[in-house]
């Protein structure tokens, strides 16, 4: 018998569903573009191949990944690598004349600590990214994804401790506010009451909560996910009260959410993943609203566990307890406003 790899194409392939709801528009606004990681590429034909799979997937946006970045000259101007290669990518996507998912943004990466030392490097940066990719520069994320026991994660965040709390970074999110730019993060659960504290310090900034807040279910979290649950559920109820705060609800297929769906022999159908995560969506938008609330890919990350048409076939029947014009924001329309696509 052969083993198939994890997120590869043959993989995904096991499981097969047909589309529900196709004529529904959706915008994906939450994507990498990459070379050679989880040992393949992901450029504008994988993503083509995955937002054309069934779906009616209009638009997306890209969000910075550490790819394509320069490899010369001034350190605090590398990230500008990435933006011009998917600036690129970009306006090739808007080119084509099939019916394809076009990128309309781009959420570059910055140093936002760069406020409190040397805000000239910061400005340059960020005048850097919209003079290269113009309207489609949406935003940035400087990620706060940090643990104290990295080699138990697959996808290990890197910031300095307590990034949310130095006032050099919050300065940046100042900084950020006044040139009308969104901020996202990406940080792992226990670090949710910090960024509360800093939604409330910088009220100012539009601020996008990635992925929940990363409900970690591996290492010292294993087994313990109920008990997770139960303080994330308190905490997302009072992050929701920061009027600032949007939120991305995808991304828990991530291997390091402990679900464990990239070692199986298959992935997931869209019920399976609906039993296994469908209280996490439906606590955010009881929170937030579905105006405050979209929905994402993450992909290819969550690739990793499983296809793209079975995952939004799951956020589809998610969805169907809610009333036809919640449902357009959560698949296209608070994406829209907030990144003012």
């Amino acid at each position: 018998m052969t083993t198939l790899t994890p997120g590869s194409n043959d993989w995904l392939a096991q499981v097969r569903e047909p589309i529900i709801d196709p004529a529904r528009e959706i915008i994906d606004p939450h994507h990498h573009l990459w070379r050679n990681r989880f040992s393949q590429d992901y450029l504008l034909d994988e993503l083509w191949a995955d937002t054309g799979a069934g779906h009616k997937v209009t638009k997306t946006l890209f969000m910075e990944c550490r790819a394509f970045y320069r490899r010369e000259g001034p350190e605090h101007l590398m990230a500008l690598g990435e933006t011009e290669a998917i600036t690129d990518i970009a306006k090739r996507s808007q080119e084509n004349t099939e019916d394809h998912a076009q990128i309309v943004g781009i959420v570059a990466h910055a140093d936002l600590t760069l406020a409190g030392t040397e805000k000239d490097k910061l400005i340059e940066l960020l005048d850097g990214h919209s003079s290269i990719a113009g309207p489609l520069f949406k935003g940035i994320r400087h990620a706060g994804a940090r643990d104290k026991e990295p080699e138990a994660l697959v996808i290990a965040g890197s910031a300095p401790a307590y990034l949310y709390g130095k006032e050099s970074f919050r300065e940046g999110l100042r900084l950020l506010a006044a040139r009308g730019l969104s901020y996202d993060t990406w940080h792992y659960h226990h670090q949710n009451l910090d960024y509360i504290e800093l939604a409330n310090a910088v009220p100012e900034c539009t601020m996008i909560l990635d992925h929940f807040g990363t409900p970690l279910g591996v290492g010292r979290f294993r087994g313990n996910r109920d008990e997770i649950f139960k303080e994330w559920k308190m905490e997302m109820r009072e992050l929701a009260k920061c009027d600032n705060v949007f939120a991305k609800i995808g991304g828990l297929a991530m291997p390091d959410n402990g679900f464990g769906w990239h070692l199986a022999e298959r992935p997931p159908t869209s019920d399976e993943f609906v039993a296994a995560q469908a209280r996490y969506y439906h606590h955010m938008i009881e929170c937030f609203g579905p105006e405050r609330c979209m929905f994402e890919s993450n992909f290819p990350v969550d690739r990793l566990s499983i296809s793209y048409p079975v995952l939004w076939n799951g956020l589809k029947k998610i969805a169907a307890h809610y009333t036809e014009s919640e449902q357009q924001a959560l698949f296209s329309g608070t994406a829209s406003k907030v990144y003012k696509l």
